[in-house]
């Protein structure tokens, strides 16, 4: 039987933290390619440290002038996420930092591939697996841990931007351990938060006074007591931040990015790729599933597990585990997951319309739990199949 009463911590990262500049410009070039052509093929990752950032990896387009034509502009795209960010630092700007673009065109033999399958239900581009999860702890249905670490971050990166708290800079961490009683989180037992600070002569207390405002207005009401521990910037000054104090990579994150620990992974990270690798568009096909099982009222919460082979278009295997909360069997839910969405390579980008410069925004706070937006981003985060599956049991 699973424990009802216990503590669980998730952590966040800010988009300033190394890894997350490396997330951001990664996809930030996929996004670049997919403006161009929907069927663009990208496999991007970039390195970060001291005044340098690395860009390789491969990309395809079928027009040959316009595959150049983005090539050039990689140094741009890179220097405008940098900017956004906030980095303007001595030994890591926006305007001076080396960037070192190694990007290359796909080989022909992978691209005879993909313009092989361009017309038809190609398979897998990888063996996998692929994890989605949901729960109704919150509104967004996800863990309540990593929902909130993530919000704590968002909105310090927001003032920080709109020149509210000129003292804060962009590299910060944030980790929430929460109470739990009868399964449900009921308040923060400890919050550590670590953030960046221009100003070298600020204390850990003045930055405590700093962001503690902004704690408390993002969490529940109640969630914080005299009884929470607070670990703010608890090892002293941050001032060096971003890649000069620590180098980045992409695709390091993945927890982050997905439950916060709290559902398993199956290993591969996002940023970076194009929709076609089921590593990213299979992972966002599995929390779609699980969200809408669970505002479906089939289980509290919700674990769906989808597998893949390189070359074959179906996934080998549909898991579902509802921790005993289900209104409806596990096997009941595996079937209507099923037969209610087409869950090939080319059926999972068609039905999330992922063929679209959406990914930018999806590289810090989180890749789930997030409002769809109107041009298709985080369409993952749809309720939109609720009656099909309701109607498949």
């Amino acid at each position: 039987m699973s424990r009802t009463s216990y503590t669980f911590t998730s952590e966040s990262v800010s988009e300033g933290h190394p890894d997350k500049v490396c997330d951001r410009i990664s996809d930030a070039v996929l996004d670049t390619f997919l403006e161009e052509e929907s069927e663009a093929r990208i496999a991007c990752e970039t390195f970060a440290t001291t005044n340098r950032v690395v860009i390789g990896g491969e990309v395809g387009l079928s027009d040959q002038d316009k595959l150049q034509d983005k090539m050039g502009r990689i140094d741009e795209v890179a220097r405008a996420c940098i900017k956004d960010i906030g980095y303007e630092q001595d030994k890591f700007h926006y305007a001076t930092c080396e960037i070192t673009n190694l990007l290359h065109k796909q080989s022909a033999h992978i691209a005879q591939g993909v313009d092989a399958a361009r017309d038809k239900d190609e398979g897998a581009g990888d063996q996998g697996i692929m994890f989605g999860y949901a729960t109704t702890e919150t509104p967004a249905l996800m863990p309540a841990p990593i929902q909130y670490a993530h919000a704590i971050l968002r909105r310090l990166a927001e003032v920080r931007k709109d020149g509210t708290e000129p003292a804060l800079g962009p590299d910060a961490k944030s980790q929430l351990s929460l109470a739990y009683e009868d399964g449900r989180p009921i308040g923060v037992s400890s919050i550590v938060l670590s953030t960046q600070h221009l100003d070298p002569d600020l204390t850990s207390a003045d930055i405590r006074s700093i962001v503690e405002p902004y704690v408390r207005e993002t969490l529940p009401d109640g969630w914080l007591s005299e009884s929470t521990e607070w670990y703010v910037n608890p090892t002293g000054k941050f001032v060096i931040g971003g890649p000069d104090g620590d180098a980045g990579l992409t695709g390091r994150k993945i927890i982050v990015d997905t439950y916060g620990g709290a559902a398993p992974h199956g290993g591969g990270a996002f940023s970076g790729k194009d929709p076609t690798k089921v590593d990213r568009s299979a992972a966002y096909a599995a929390r779609y599933l699980a969200k809408n099982v669970v505002a479906a009222g089939m289980a509290t919460r919700c674990t769906i597990q989808l597998s893949y082979a390189i070359g074959v278009s179906k996934p080998l295997s549909i898991y579902a585990d509802t921790y005993g909360t289900g209104e409806v069997s596990a096997t009941d839910i595996e079937r209507a997951v099923a037969s209610s969405m087409d869950l090939s390579p080319r059926g999972i980008r068609e039905r999330l319309q992922l063929n679209k410069p959406i990914y930018q925004r999806t590289a810090a706070y989180g890749h789930f739990g997030r409002e769809p937006d109107a041009d298709g981003g985080f369409s993952w985060e749809k309720t939109d199949l609720v009656e099909t599956l309701k109607k498949s049991v």
